[in-house]
């Protein structure tokens, strides 16, 4: 099984327990993956460390995905970051309004493991980081 951690994951969602659930899925690959609790929160850690993929909730205070995700695309230096939206949103419009923005992936809530590592992977593939393992 190939070493994943050297891909760094930037999980942003306002629940504990669903950053908790989400690291779980996804811990047997060995990510680096760092939390954020607010999309204020998400900005200063994108700017501390540039991960390799975001994934994103949309409903959380002080800021939400939307805003982080449009402040994402407009910065030249992150703009091409890879993001997956992980919400409870699940009508037409809020995904179209995710895609338009710039999300790269959505997923709803609830989370299927198989579709957040399948997305995952895809997602670290087309930017040219990941890694054509089946396994993962």
């Amino acid at each position: 099984m190939t070493d994943f951690s050297k891909y760094s994951l930037l999980m942003v969602d306002d629940v504990p327990l669903n950053l908790l659930v989400v690291t779980k899925m996804l811990s047997r690959f060995n990510f680096r993956i760092r939390t954020a609790a607010n999309g204020i929160e998400a900005l200063q850690k994108v700017a501390e460390e540039k991960p390799d993929l975001i994934l994103l909730d949309i409903l959380m205070p002080q800021m939400d995905g939307f805003e982080v995700l449009r402040r994402l695309r407009s910065d030249p230096a992150t703009a091409d970051l890879r993001v997956v939206i992980l919400s409870a949103l699940n009508t037409t419009e809020d995904i179209v309004k995710g895609f338009n923005l710039g999300a790269n992936d959505f997923i709803t809530k609830p989370i299927i493991m198989e579709k957040l590592i399948s997305s995952v992977s895809d997602q670290l593939r087309l930017s040219g980081k990941g890694t054509s393992d089946p396994s993962l």
